[in-house]
């Protein structure tokens, strides 16, 4: 179906993060991985890597991304461009933040030196 009606709630949760999987292999798309990412104010994700290139649009709040021994910020409209296998972490400032994330279907993430899994919320 070409239209994937968007989750009434979040999809997946973390104790920092709420996750809305908007479009995934269980919801129907082939290639693509899309979710919404709603964040807590001054919080951070683990640090963390892919095995495929990770994109990030902010829709709203600002980010702190750290990646490849950089440091940026990144505010509403801005995207993220995170290469494969290139540790990163996101840390949300005061307000709290809103992302979208695509992710190619298959793409899978470690958190440090632990195994490689798919995300939940790309599934």
């Amino acid at each position: 179906m070409p239209v994937i009606p968007a989750p009434e709630t979040f999809t997946h949760e973390l104790p920092h993060a709420r996750f809305y999987s908007l479009a995934t292999p269980s919801r129907g798309s082939r290639e693509t991985s899309v979710w919404r990412a709603r964040l807590d104010p001054a919080s951070s994700t683990a640090p963390h890597r892919l095995t495929r290139e990770e994109i990030f649009v902010v829709l709203s709040g600002t980010l702190r991304v750290a990646f490849a021994d950089q440091v940026a910020e990144a505010r509403a409209g801005d995207a993220i461009v995170v290469p494969k296998d290139t540790e990163v972490t996101l840390s949300c400032l005061a307000d709290g933040a809103e992302v979208l994330c695509c992710l190619p279907v298959g793409g899978q993430a470690q958190i440090q030196d632990g195994p490689l899994f798919t995300p939940p919320w790309a599934e």
